[in-house]
Order: C-alpha cells, then sequence, then structure tokens
C-alpha cells in the first residue's frame, strides 16, 4: 500500500471517487464487464493500485447477477397496500439495504390469481436476482412457488404450516403476551382481545401470546374477535366484543389500525378509556400516536425487518448462508392503558 493511506480497508465507493467514475463502472472494471472506456478501466486500475482494494467476495458475487433487482412479494390485491404506513416502512428499510448492493427494488402484489400468475413466471423466469415474500396465508400457493423457486427467497415473517430455511421475523408471540400481561398487571381481569386474521402466522401468534398471557394468571381467554387489521374491523370487532361481553375490562388489538377502530368504538359507546374499558395495540404506527386517546402499544422494529430481509438476501445472492432472524419488540405505555 503506498504512503499515506490507511490501513483500514479500502471500499468500492472509495475506488470509484479516486478514479473520479461512477461505483456501477468500477464494479464492472473489477469484474472484467464489458462497455467500459479504456481511460475508464485504466483510473479504476490506478485507483484499486494505490488505495490496495481488495474485492469483497460477496461483492462479486453479487457483480455476476443476471437482473440487478430483488423483488419484494406481498400476498395482497389492493396496490394501496404499499401505503400502508406498516408496508411503507418496510419499504424504506428494505431500499435502503438494496441500495447499498446495488440492487433495485420490485413491488408485486400476489394475491389474486392474475397476481400469482406473474410472479410465477417472475420466479421461473428468473426476472429477478431473488425475492422476498410477506403476508403469506395459510395454503397460500406463492409457498410452493417458493420451494420450487430457482433462485434465493426470503420470508418477512414465516408463513402457516412452513419451515423455512431463511427469513425474517418479530416476536409476535413475545410482544403479545407483554401487551396482555400488562392489562392484567394493571388490574384488568375481563381482558378480550382483537385477533388478526387467523389464517396467518402472525395473527396466531400474536393471538397464542394473549391466551398464554391469561392463562398463566388464571384467567380465561376470550373467543377473538377477528379482523383483518385494519380499522373498520378493529371498530366492527370491538362492537362484537361489546355485545357479546359487556363487562370486559381490557382488549388487547392485533396491531394499531384495530386498536384504534376500537377506540372509535368505545368513545362511541360512551365506554371511557382507560377509566372503563383498557386498549393496548401493536406497531408502534403514526395512528398510535394521534389516537384519541394515544394508543399503547407493542414497538415493532418494522423499517428494521424490510432492512434485514434485504440484506438476508443480499447474503443469499452474494452466495453465503444466513440464519434466521428474530427481532424483538417492546411496550410503549401511552394513555390508553
Amino acid at each position: 500500500m503506498t504512503e499515506g493511506v490507511s490501513r483500514r480497508q479500502s471500499t468500492l465507493d472509495e475506488v470509484a471517487e479516486l478514479a473520479g467514475v461512477s461505483r456501477s463502472v468500477a464494479s464492472r472494471v473489477l469484474n472484467n464487464a464489458p462497455h467500459v472506456s479504456r481511460a475508464k478501466r485504466e483510473a479504476v486500475e490506478r485507483a484499486v493500485h494505490r488505495l490496495g482494494y481488495v474485492p469483497n467476495p460477496t461483492a462479486r458475487a453479487l457483480a455476476t447477477r443476471q437482473t440487478g433487482a430483488a423483488a419484494l412479494v406481498v400476498s395482497g390485491e389492493d396496490p394501496s397496500i404499499f401505503a400502508d404506513p406498516f408496508f411503507a416502512q418496510v419499504i424504506v428499510g428494505a431500499s435502503a439495504a438494496l441500495e447499498d448492493a446495488d440492487l433495485h427494488l420490485m413491488l408485486c402484489l400476489a394475491a389474486s390469481d392474475r397476481g400469482r400468475r406473474r410472479v410465477e413466471q417472475l420466479l421461473r423466469s428468473k426476472g429477478a436476482d431473488g425475492v422476498m415474500l410477506m403476508a403469506l396465508r395459510e395454503d397460500d400457493p406463492l409457498s410452493r412457488m417458493a420451494e420450487e423457486a430457482e433462485m434465493p427467497v426470503v420470508f418477512g415473517g414465516r408463513p402457516v404450516g412452513l419451515d423455512p430455511r431463511w427469513y425474517v421475523d418479530v416476536d409476535n408471540v413475545g410482544g403479545a403476551r407483554q401487551a396482555t400481561e400488562h392489562l392484567i398487571s394493571a388490574g384488568r381481569t375481563r381482558v378480550a382481545t382483537i385477533a388478526g386474521r387467523l389464517d396467518t402466522e402472525v395473527g396466531r401468534a400474536r393471538y397464542r401470546g394473549y391466551r398464554d398471557a391469561m392463562l398463566a394468571a388464571g384467567l380465561d381467554p376470550y373467543p377473538p374477535e377477528v379482523g383483518d387489521f385494519t380499522e373498520s374491523t378493529g371498530a366492527a370487532a370491538m362492537a362484537a366484543l361489546l355485545a357479546n361481553h359487556p363487562g370486559l375490562d381490557g382488549v388487547f388489538a392485533a396491531n394499531d389500525n384495530m386498536g384504534a377502530g376500537a377506540l372509535r368504538t368505545l368513545r362511541e359507546a360512551g365506554r371511557p378509556v382507560p377509566g372503563d374499558v383498557a386498549v393496548v395495540g401493536f406497531d408502534d404506527l403514526a395512528v398510535a400516536r394521534i389516537a384519541d386517546p394515544p394508543l399503547t402499544t407493542v414497538h415493532q422494529p418494522i423499517e428494521a425487518l424490510g432492512r434485514e430481509m434485504a440484506r438476508m438476501l443480499v447474503a443469499l445472492i452474494g452466495g453465503q448462508d444466513p440464519t434466521p432472524l428474530i427481532l424483538p419488540t417492546r411496550l410503549v405505555t401511552r394513555a390508553s392503558a
């Protein structure tokens, strides 16, 4: 290494900057790709020599990718799902990690027959270098497609009935248990739950956490009212709970949207929160902070979920074998409980 150069391992960005070229041009030179002028190639080679740059094996493997894109596939039908605060944060995290690897992010919906055919074509034609799958339901055809895919696949959340090799998830059971325990520790003994879809692992896991906490405290769990993670279904589920169990004094909602819907129904029914009924949600989205009253909730690191999914996928594309990852949750106490 020449005089004045740090002993720290140089990066591709530093090579590109010294050579006066873009990062992608520097990468193409290092991988002997075509369509680079002689002047730029020589400039990069001089920078490599001066900095003593040693290419990272993962970076080399990434440079051999075919498409330069990774797909985030969600088992949903409404394109506005990508504007949902939860998925929006996932996308932010995934995009940042993929940008670091020079991979573009593709967004795909795959709940309809037409959507699934497009995803199946994507997987069979290797139209992306890797895929991240989210929001899978029980017996979802995407699970079979993923098993048969000849490309790296990372699951965001574990699917029902499948034990994938690579996934990133959050501690849904532990977070739901903590939410319910918080209600019980505040003296609430008639605690019901608004569960998420029970044909999804996240819905089942959060219901298990609620049930575990109730049984551990010697309390009888209530049969769940089920919503689809939207505010309107949370409001409807809360109305059903009030009709069936008018004496309840606590509610755990499996996400903040449904928790906000529950608060609206309780307000309309003249049931003060938290004086009469305490409510806890899950996610820690913006809706929890602006709810009336502000919603106590379980924080999950949503942006980190997207980021770690993408990092795991990049590692797979680069020939590595990463281990599954479970992200922690924590309780955020606000006025509703």
